[in-house]
């Protein structure tokens, strides 16, 4: 038992702080639970006026390595010198680090000193035990390593001189101890201590009982079970200790570029050894990306200088249907140890301490290609700093204990250009240049794939590079072309695909009918009919599984994803699989729908109501997760960073014959394009839209689709073009009963019908919509109608009537914050300004409207207002500042292709350029 004022005082030390005791039962709670998650045989029972911990003695690791180190000590006593080494190993291979890491307390860190010392004692012991065996060739390594990180130890380095000495390397075992004694007295002031000068004594003399006994091979302390089969290679699976084993596959000729990569493993291996830490790096990537190529040239980098005793590597079949049990992988690994099979332990937990054991303090580099999970590779984790780990998988293994994660990306693609001339020739690629640039382009600089294309060319010398771009252009025969012999683009992502789960592999391919380049995560949820509140939980596997890459992370407060463009080739050839066609269209379908839901928000939030926007009658699926930010800040950038996606949405409704849903999502997309001057994608979709509706004889949909063409006629000044469409759409309209389309109808026919010229008939249209958006309570409608009243009451001189209905226009742009609406209403009242010679009244509310249009971003509305500032600095005298206006104005016009428009400008600048400059505008 434990008290608690014990352990305040072993926490805080001197000065604990006045709610200690609280904190102390907290932390006890945290770890009674944490116990009880992990699924630890302990329980912490309160028993005043502490604690009592109570758990199996076998479970505490400071327990099992004390009882290690007496059943050494006895096996020594018994002169079972052999057994002795491998128990001291044993306990030695308990250790992952500093005793007590992390713990500020002074008394638990003399604790930890204490437990530290005594694990170099045991290391000295066995390596005492082993120089007596005969095994001074296989110690080297090890011994040097420890010195280099205990330098002021002087029985390490006597034991390491005897080493050296054992092994034939005299002149540096005397050099060893002329370093030691240097660094003592250089550091400390003091001289070697009698057993280092006993050793280089004995060492100068050639002394008989320094030279090297007869090599002996290593056994285990555990005898194999009578379960275990005979080991069918007899005598000839026994090796001797001083076999390092050299399991590396050959390094890749090829291999370019992955210099950060390279230099990002290589750091985190080397800087966990003074942390008392194995370092372990995980290489994560696609199917393709080089991962194993990656991992294989650092091996090779650092085998000989850094890893001398030794390197292994096993391929874990990862991404097969059968991984590699670990217990199998382990008697591999014990072999090449120089473990005989009948000594190898049945047990896994057994054969991982002998590997740890066998690894302990030695300087042996470990590859573990294609892991499948954390389970598979924990027993094959060494215990000691002095080795490392390289692993590599498609999976991220983020539970392996302090590994670094590395995920290398696709080639650049000059490194792209550079393996496929060192795979093809650099003759022949320097004779296609712009082929090869499209080649490694096509592929996504993929490493495979640019391989498999290399010595599929390299095979054929009379095929030129850019035959195989136009092999590559067929999107049904793409990943055929991406194979050869053993390497195939298809079969290297299939074993990723196929060890997915039923679901995983379904969403998959539904999201092969995702036709834009990335995704927001509620696509997911959409296109399987899935509700949860974070639909991006539905993609984790896929990422995890490198199948999905995640990009924006920030965007929308949501991650958006992406597939390489192999795996997306791979995804479309599956989508037959599964159900049927009507799986298929209804995923696109609530795809679809959910992006107009998110439209309708944004226009919601534009116009400050659900105004202006004719709606179909086609249910919404509602996106789940994260839907704020720009959606609700800054609605109009939102939609225009989703442009591609929202209009691809309107093509792929149209293709699946979806009417209702189709031409809703594109007449909602009207906004977006007219006030970003958007006008082709306007007419594009519009016109798809407009397509399909007709082929249903959807009416609301004509009527809606005429009305909207009319109004992109109307922007880009088609007037004649205008009529006809806005008369069909009034009629369709009128025949459904619908009062919102009646009534914009009738107010752009007001306009229409005073660009011709009409006064009188465009006030009595414009008049009439007023009274129809006010039935329906359409505040933005009735604005509009009162400015293009306005606007006619002007160019009859009627200013004051003029006046009072832009002023009215302008209280209900104010009352829905549409700050379009407004910028729009105060250019009509400073033209009426201008008209009745107040310019100078005119420029102030002209350029509040300008700001209002800046901010909103209104390309066409600002190329409008810059014309009226040039127009109203003309009339002032101030030329200069007239000239930059409409220079803006032409250069906006010139980018929406306005040509009538910029024929204005141009009339305008010319006048200007004919009037001769009086003055400055005074402010």
């Amino acid at each position: 038992m434990v008290r608690v004022d014990r352990l305040i005082d072993m926490i805080w030390d001197e000065d604990p702080p006045d709610t200690a005791r609280t904190q102390v039962q907290i932390c006890v709670s945290r770890l009674r639970k944490a116990l009880t998650d992990n699924g630890v045989k302990a329980t912490i029972l309160t028993r005043p006026p502490g604690y009592l911990l109570r758990v199996p003695e076998e479970r505490v690791d400071v327990r099992l390595y004390e009882r290690r180190i007496s059943e050494a000590e006895a096996l020594v006593r018994d002169g079972q010198t052999e057994k002795a080494a491998l128990c001291f190993r044993k306990a030695v291979a308990l250790w992952r680090g500093p005793a007590l890491s992390g713990i500020k307390s002074r008394g638990l860190r003399a604790k930890g000193a204490r437990l530290d010392e005594s694990r170099l004692d045991t290391i000295e012991s066995y390596i005492e035990l082993e120089l007596g065996l005969g095994r001074h060739h296989q110690l080297v390594g090890e011994i040097s390593g420890l010195v280099h990180e205990h330098p002021f130890r002087e029985r390490l380095r006597a034991q390491l001189m005897l080493a050296l000495y054992r092994s034939g390397r005299r002149a540096k075992a005397l050099e060893t101890y002329r370093a030691g004694r240097e660094l003592l007295a250089r550091e400390l002031g003091l001289e070697p201590g009698e057993e280092l000068r006993r050793t280089e004594a004995a060492i100068l003399a050639g002394d008989a009982l320094f030279r090297p006994a007869e090599a002996v091979t290593l056994v285990t302390a555990l005898e194999p079970t009578p379960e275990e089969p005979a080991d069918p290679g007899g005598d000839e699976a026994t090796f001797t200790v001083g076999t390092p084993p050299r399991q590396l596959p050959p390094d890749t000729a090829d291999f370019v570029g992955r210099t950060e990569e390279i230099a990002e493993i290589e750091k985190a291996l080397v800087e966990a050894r003074p942390k008392q830490a194995v370092g372990v790096v995980v290489v994560v990537g696609k199917p393709g990306v080089g991962k194993s190529s990656l991992a294989l040239h650092v091996a090779h980098r650092l085998a000989q200088e850094r890893f001398p005793d030794g390197q292994l590597y096993f391929d874990l079949g990862g991404t097969r249907a059968d991984p590699v049990e670990p217990a199998d992988i382990l008697v591999r690994f014990l072999r090449a140890l120089g473990i005989p099979g009948p000594a190898i332990p049945a047990r896994l937990d057994e054969r991982a301490e002998m590997y740890r054991s066998l690894l302990a303090g030695r300087r042996i580099l470990v590859l573990l290609d294609d892991a499948a999970s954390e389970r598979q590779i924990s027993p094959l984790l060494p215990g000691s700093a002095s080795c490392a780990v390289i692993v590599t998988s498609r999976c991220r293994l983020t539970g392996v204990p302090g590994a670094r994660v590395v995920e290398p990306d696709v080639l650049g693609s000059q490194q792209s250009v550079r393996l496929l001339a060192r795979v093809l020739g650099e003759e022949r690629v320097a004779r296609e240049p712009e082929a090869a640039a499209t080649l490694v382009a096509a592929v996504g600089n993929l490493p495979l794939a640019l391989r498999i294309i290399g010595a599929r060319l390299a095979a054929r010398p009379h095929w030129s590079l850019a035959s195989m771009v136009r092999r590559l252009s067929d999107e049904h025969r793409w990943l055929d072309e991406l194979s050869h012999g053993d390497m195939v683009m298809r079969a290297s992502i299939s074993l990723t695909y196929d060890g997915l789960g039923a679901q995983a592999r379904r969403l998959l391919r539904l999201l092969g009918l995702v036709e834009t380049a990335d995704f927001p995560g509620w696509v997911a949820g959409a296109l399987l009919g899935d509700g949860r509140p974070f639909p991006a939980d539905l993609l984790d596997p896929l990422v995890d599984a490198q199948m999905l890459d995640v990009v924006d992370p920030e965007l929308a407060g949501e991650p958006h994803y992406l597939f390489h463009s192999t795996i997306r080739m791979f995804v479309r050839e599956r989508l037959g699989e599964g159900r049927d066609e009507n799986d298929r269209v209804g995923a696109v379908e609530r795809m679809v729908s959910g992006w107009l839901a998110l439209v309708d928000q944004a226009n919601r939030n534009i116009y400050g109501g659900d105004y202006l926007i004719l709606r179909g009658e086609h249910p919404r699926w509602r996106p789940r997760g994260p839907q704020n930010g720009d959606l609700v800040d800054r609605p109009l950038k939102w939609l225009e960073e989703r442009q591609d996606a929202l209009c691809s949405a309107v093509h792929q409704a149209a293709d699946l014959g979806l009417d209702e849903l189709c031409w809703d999502l594109a007449s909602s997309l009207v906004p977006l394009f007219e006030r970003r001057g958007y006008l082709d994608q306007w007419e594009q979709t519009n016109c798809r839209a407009q397509q399909v509706v007709r082929n249903a004889g959807n009416r609301r949909g004509i009527a809606a689709l005429a009305y909207s063409l009319a109004s992109l006629h109307i922007c880009r000044r088609q007037y004649s073009w205008a009529f006809p469409a806005l008369t069909l759409a009034l009629k369709e309209f009128d025949a459904l009963g619908d009062p919102l389309g009646r009534a914009k109808c009738l107010r752009d026919l007001a306009f229409l019908w005073y660009v011709r010229g009409h006064n009188e008939r465009a006030l009595a249209l414009s008049e009439q919509a007023f009274t129809e958006f006010r039935r329906i309570e359409d505040v933005p409608g009735q604005g509009r109608a009162l400015v293009l009243s306005g606007h006619v009451h002007t160019r009859l001189g009627d200013f004051v009537q003029a006046l009072l209905h832009l002023r009215r226009a302008l209280e209900c742009a104010e009352m829905t914050r549409d700050r379009r609406s407004q910028a729009q209403v105060l250019r009509r009242i400073g033209q009426t300004l201008m008209c009745r010679g107040e310019d100078r009244k005119a420029a102030d509310v002209l350029r509040e409207a300008y700001d209002l249009i800046k901010e909103d971003g209104d390309l066409i509305g600002e190329g409008y207002l810059l014309h009226d500032l040039g127009e109203v600095y003309m009339e002032l005298g101030c030329p200069s500042e007239a000239l930059r206006y409409l220079k803006r104005s032409l250069a906006i016009r010139e980018q929406i292709s306005d040509r009538e428009g910029m024929n204005e400008v141009r009339a305008a600048i010319e006048r200007l350029e004919g009037r001769p400059i009086s003055h400055a505008w005074p402010g």
